[in-house]
Order: C-alpha cells, then structure tokens, then sequence
C-alpha cells in the first residue's frame, strides 16, 4: 500500500495534535498519521513479536481465551526493543506527555471477532493518573470511550469513538483509567487486521 512505501519516522513536532477535553479532569489527545511507513512497522513486528493468546483471563464473570494476540517489552528486559524506531518513538513520547514509559504492550487484533471488552488499564491501581499512548498500525478499527460513572449492566451510555489505524497516535491522560473505560469492539467487516504498540508506565 501507499503507507508501507512510506519512510519510517514520525512527526516530532506532533503538527497534526487535537486534544478533547472529555470532563474536568480527562483529556485525550489525537494525531492522525503519526506515524509515517506504518504498514512497514506492521509487518517487521508481526515477524518478530513472539505473540500469544492469553488464556484465563477473566471477563464478565466468566474465564475465558483473550479474543486478541498479545506480547510484552519492558526496559526490565535483557533485549532491547523489538524495532529501533521503537526506542526513539518511547524517548519522545516520555518527554512530551511527562511520563517516564518503560513498557509497551502489543495487541494484534487479527479479524473483526477479535476484540476487548470495556475495561480501564489496571495499573491505575498503582500510578495516579497514567498516561497511555497508542500507536496503531495496520487496518483502522474503532476505539470507543464512555464514561464509568453510573454505569450499570445493560445501560445504555453514550460513548465516544475513533477508528484508529495506519500510524495514528492516541493518548489518554488525566483521570482516563479511573473515570473512563475503553475498548475495541468486534466489527463486522475489516479491511485488515490491526496492531496497537501502547506505551505505559507501570
């Protein structure tokens, strides 16, 4: 495609940035295309990532095989990154946003049945206020947001949504993980499968 004869860099002036203020104390930030060379990014770590299905996870009261692949790099790791540009992207992400990123997890979301309930980071539990950035490359799929107050079990909330994809960058700051949840529904139809590289603090 277009996007995978692309040079890999990114925009470290971040030109295309929108921040929403979802309440008082949660923001997000937006800037699509980021990433420039993505599809290229896609396929490297696709080859190189040692992705798995996690199994046990819990969900709705329930144990079940995590509908997505998953894997994990921490700068506890004896090896470096998965790809260079990685480092760079991570070095710069701590600087703009203040927060010191030492891990990045991947998600492979292969099919349109490939999906993450609602849910809030867990490591909330132990980092006030955690700033999560997400690189997505591959085929766009919508990230949705809603708020946590009030909601109950087959309530109806509005939510908000972004198809993300193709090198776009999203960030969730502020009370996001605390006040806000988030996922990846299944969809019906995809024009290919997606890979989130999210940046944490943990």
């Amino acid at each position: 495609s277009l996007f995978g004869q692309l040079a890999v860099e990114f925009d470290a002036t971040f030109a295309n940035a929108t921040r929403h203020q979802l309440d008082q104390t949660t923001w997000v930030e937006h800037v699509p295309g980021w990433l420039n060379g993505a599809d290229r990014v896609f396929d490297d770590l696709v080859d190189r990532l040692p992705l798995r299905q996690r199994t046990g996870v819990h969900m709705f009261d329930r144990i079940v095989d995590e509908p997505r692949l998953s894997a994990w790099w921490s700068t506890e790791s004896a090896e470096p990154e998965p790809l260079g540009i990685l480092r760079d992207m991570r070095l710069l992400l701590a600087e703009r946003y203040e927060e010191p990123f030492d891990s990045i997890g991947f998600n492979l979301y292969r099919h349109g049945n490939h999906s993450v309930a609602w849910h809030g980071d867990r490591h909330r539990n132990v980092v006030a206020n955690p700033v999560i950035a997400i690189v997505s490359v591959g085929a766009p799929r919508p990230l949705r947001l809603r708020p946590r107050v009030g909601t109950t079990p087959g309530e109806r909330v509005r939510s908000r949504s972004w198809d993300l994809g193709h090198g776009d960058l999203f960030v969730m700051g502020g009370a996001c993980q605390h006040d806000w949840e988030h996922t990846v529904p299944k969809v019906r139809r995809t024009t290919g499968p997606r890979l989130s590289i999210t940046f944490r603090s943990v």
